[in-house]
């Protein structure tokens, strides 16, 4: 697995280095773009302007557009030059309860690998799981400063990155005046304890993808894509008999 990045873990005056790992990965069938008329691949080409030709990778570089037609170029020796060592390290800020940050706020999961002072690190892990606490904290992934948060989940140092306050948006919706009945309320309420069960992850399968498996077999053996339709039951309309239906189906063994 490739390291996504080398730096380390300092609060206080303990310092750990470590590295980080992408804990998670797309699964899911890709489909590419095709000309609708011969069926051809479609590709994208990065083509310069000015010389009216296709460019390589390795031709290409940065620039910031600070004036009409003008840009400032900037290299990968460039970006590391004004890193600091504050900048490669997870310096921890402060420490919070996990309860206190909102789900909305994390964007990707690392695993932390020590790259030596194992001890500190062990001690570290154990601080924050007896702790139940989070550390805060700021680092430079690449060429941006990130928010991190560094927790422990099944006995493993995860490091989340997290927006910024400012990266979140706001969505205006209108107040609505709606009465609630009581009773209508504790249905519902007693349907969610009765739905209620540990959270098992390895239950959750992506049940689309397999019919989407099925249907492009279908379609390589030159047959018409046939999936079991699901019949929707549109017969209850009130609410109450809605809740009290689902209460009834919640004690049937489902298929």
């Amino acid at each position: 697995m490739a390291v996504s990045f080398k730096g380390s873990i300092s609060f206080g005056l303990i310092y750990i280095p470590i590295s980080l790992y992408v804990a998670t990965k797309a699964d899911h069938i890709s489909f590419n773009m095709l000309h609708n008329e011969c069926h051809t691949r479609i590709r994208y080409k990065k083509v310069c302007e000015f010389c009216d030709e296709e460019v390589k990778s390795s031709d290409i570089v940065k620039g910031y557009h600070y004036e009409d037609g003008k840009y400032v170029i900037f290299s990968n020796d460039d970006f590391e030059k004004i890193k600091t060592p504050k900048d490669k390290s997870i310096d921890i800020i402060q420490f919070v309860d996990i309860k206190e940050i909102d789900p909305v706020f994390y964007e990707k999961t690392y695993y932390v690998v020590p790259n030596g002072g194992e001890k500190a690190f062990e001690l570290l892990k154990k601080a924050l799981k007896d702790t139940k606490k989070v550390g805060i904290a700021k680092v430079v992934l690449g060429t941006k400063e990130t928010l991190v948060a560094l927790r422990v989940a099944h006995d493993k140092m995860l490091v989340n990155t997290l927006y910024f306050a400012n990266e979140i948006k706001n969505v205006e919706t209108s107040y609505m005046n709606v009465e609630l009945n009581q009773q209508e309320v504790d249905l519902a309420k007693q349907l969610i304890m009765q739905l209620s069960k540990p959270f098992e992850p390895e239950k959750f399968h992506n049940e689309y993808q397999e019919k989407l498996k099925k249907a492009i077999e279908q379609k390589i053996q030159g047959e018409e894509i046939t999936v079991p339709q699901e019949k929707e039951d549109q017969s209850i309309i009130n609410l109450m008999d809605a809740l009290q239906e689902s209460l009834k189906k919640t004690h049937q063994p489902r298929a």
